[in-house]
């Protein structure tokens, strides 16, 4: 945020109403410039007040919202340069080429294959989010059919690409419903396609010839009222690509070149002549620092290991992943089945359950919330004692679950074990296995 706390608090009304849900005004402010606020959550500021402090909240990288429908997206957004400062936010979008030629009957089967790359992974579910229509160079109203064919019968939704102004065009109008990513405007087209955007809302992406070539065509697009803007500095070779998206991103974040400050599309399809080599420049992309990568085509392969890399490196480094504090069942388990108890750190939650079903034996898994702490740190920390666990217990409702009156606590918690034993009188408190990995033999023994 571009204000400070004392910036922002001259702007705010000074009621110390209360209703933002801190004591003080000033304890707002200072929220607000921490991220840890939201402007609308004060309800005296005026709308003057509000228009300034807008602007100066507004990420050095525009966020630009590609597609609409379930697979809806937004890339951008970003205000670091490296994730463990703070966090980034926008996933980079990945999308498959197709060309406009393809017969309805190779589209369909394509798409059936493209819509099974769904992944759960921690809760999650991963999948690829574009496809990106290339023009083979027929009429216009081919490619604006295969676009719409597209948009209408899959969940993708699309970058389209073609050097052919009528065409995007006709392709934009069949399918703006959509929100389809127009590519590319260049220093010869940029008047025509920059029309077709504004007039159908349409995010569109800029090409030039090199990062300085970028500036000139971004204010001139921005001077024409265009805001969604994506931008290709145009290289296809690895190691200048990687010097530009770098360049891109420092002179946003670094400088406040406001004419650099959009997400990029980099074309890994373009920079590799075999799939393990694309697959490469790809994950190096998406580490650094594309706003969208376009492979040749999206295969188990390369997809899944990109979705992982995606995952982790856009998690908040400074917030644990969890799962929602309850009563998971696992393999129907009835009156009878064992209860045991861990904390909601994600990673903890799909080892003990993944453990826990591959054992064969129904079980009750209570979830306590520990605010994301594995099950040593959690204790350490405070938030995994014996007396909150007993409590979360009979407030969970899994007495009224089972006849037996047995707890398994994880073998790295057995020091609660007293304490949840004083909470829960006349409950036997076991101690599990340390290791997850013994958790199968330890049910199956009982």
């Amino acid at each position: 945020m571009a204000l400070t706390g004392i910036q922002i608090f001259k702007l705010l009304p000074k009621t110390n109403c209360k209703e933002c849900g801190v004591p003080t005004c000033l304890a707002f402010a200072m929220n607000l410039a921490s991220s840890k606020a939201e402007l609308d959550s004060c309800p005296y500021v005026s709308d003057e007040a509000r228009a300034q402090l807008a602007e100066a909240a507004a990420p050095p990288i525009r966020p630009v919202v590609v597609g609409n429908g379930v697979r809806k997206a937004t890339t951008g957004g970003e205000t670091v340069l490296y994730r463990h400062e703070k966090t980034f936010f926008n996933k980079t979008l990945l999308a498959a080429t197709v060309s406009s030629d393809i017969s309805d009957a190779d589209l369909e089967k394509k798409l059936k294959i493209y819509n099974a790359f769904q992944y759960e992974r921690v809760g999650l579910n991963l999948r690829p989010e574009l496809i990106a229509l290339k023009d083979a160079g027929k009429d216009a109203a081919a490619y604006a059919k295969t676009a719409k064919k597209i948009a209408e019968t899959s969940e993708f939704n699309l970058v389209l690409m073609s050097e052919n102004v009528d065409a995007l065009k006709a392709a934009a109008e069949a399918c703006s419903f959509k929100r389809p990513l127009l590519y590319a405007a260049t220093a010869a087209n940029a008047d025509a396609l920059g029309a077709i955007a504004k007039d159908n809302n349409l995010p569109l992406a800029v090409k030039a010839d090199s990062v300085d070539g970028l500036i000139a065509l971004t204010e001139k697009l921005t001077g024409m009222g265009l805001k969604d803007l994506v931008i290709d500095s145009g290289s296809r070779e690895i190691k200048q690509a990687l010097a530009d998206q770098v360049a891109i991103r420092r002179a946003a974040l670094k400088t406040g070149n406001k004419a650099l400050g959009f997400p990029t599309i980099a074309f890994a399809s373009e920079m590799a002549s075999n799939t393990d080599m694309e697959a490469l420049v790809a994950a190096m992309l998406v580490a650094k620092y594309a706003g969208i990568v376009v492979l040749s085509d999206f295969t188990p392969e390369v997809v899944f290991p990109l979705l992982l890399e995606r995952l982790n490196i856009y998690t908040d480094p400074q917030r644990p992943m969890t799962v929602t504090e309850g009563i998971y069942e696992i393999g129907n388990p009835n009156e009878n089945s064992p209860v045991l108890v861990t904390t909601n750190f994600a990673l903890t939650y799909f080892i003990v359950s993944g453990e826990i079903e591959g054992s064969k034996v129904p079980s009750w898994l209570l979830i306590k919330d520990s605010e994301g702490l594995s099950v040593l740190t959690a204790w350490a920390a405070g938030k995994f004692a014996g007396d909150e666990v007993g409590a979360f217990v009979k407030k969970s409702g899994i007495m009224d679950k089972v006849k037996h009156k047995e707890l398994i606590i994880p073998g790295y918690a057995a020091a609660i074990a007293g304490e949840i034993e004083e909470e829960l009188p006349g409950w036997t408190i076991t101690i599990g296995p340390r290791e997850a990995a013994h958790i199968p033999g330890f049910l199956r023994s009982k």
